[in-house]
């Protein structure tokens, strides 16, 4: 029931946020571990993948609790 609020008050228009936040996010934590322009991007695609798997993975918990309740 949860979930549905959410994404009902949310809409789909409003994830699009979460996605130069994401971008932002990536580059700066890569750039602070590497120098060189090759490594900055394949570690931020890598801790990009990271983040969205793990925010799925929140949503589908919450989802799952608010739907067993």
């Amino acid at each position: 029931m949860f979930a549905h609020l959410l994404l009902a008050t949310l809409g789909p228009g409003d994830l699009w946020y979460a996605v130069p936040l994401i971008v932002a996010v990536s580059l700066v934590y890569a750039a602070t571990r590497h120098e060189q322009t090759n490594l900055i991007l394949r570690h931020a695609l890598h801790t990009a993948v990271w983040i969205t798997g793990l925010m799925a993975g929140v949503f589908v918990v919450l989802w799952l609790v608010t739907w067993m309740v």
